[in-house]
């Protein structure tokens, strides 16, 4: 099933490799950011279902981000994405309201579990 994803990433490879993977899965990118601040106004224009969130970028970060987006629009899912040695950005990003994370570097079968996951409602956030 085909999941409305909006990606923010400061590192535009990143987004590239996201929006490659997700699109061949079938997914469809409706939107990308680069900076926390970006990320809002294109959730309020495109509704995603999903945004993958970096959590290290210029400006507003990702879990402001993901509270400021939460806090307007509740029912979208928001999957962190972090570095391996962030386990404590990790935590952060789950009580800011992420239902689930990946880590990066990731794998194709990571990133794809992490948004079936949240389509089939197993992860919610609190």
């Amino acid at each position: 099933m085909s999941t409305r994803i909006l990606i923010a990433d400061d590192a535009p490879f990143i987004r590239e490799i996201l929006k490659q993977l997700l699109s061949d899965a079938g997914h469809k990118i409706v939107a990308e950011a680069d900076t926390g601040r970006a990320v809002f106004d294109l959730v309020k224009k495109h509704k995603p279902e999903v945004v993958i969130m970096d959590l290290v970028m210029p400006g507003l970060n990702g879990l402001q981000a993901t509270q400021q987006i939460l806090s307007k629009f509740p029912e979208i899912k928001i999957i962190a994405c972090s570095t391996l040695n962030q386990e404590d950005m990790i935590l952060k990003a789950l009580q800011a309201g992420c239902c689930n994370y990946i880590t990066k570097p990731f794998n194709e079968e990571q990133v794809l579990k992490a948004v079936s996951s949240n389509n089939e409602g197993a992860l919610k956030h609190g």
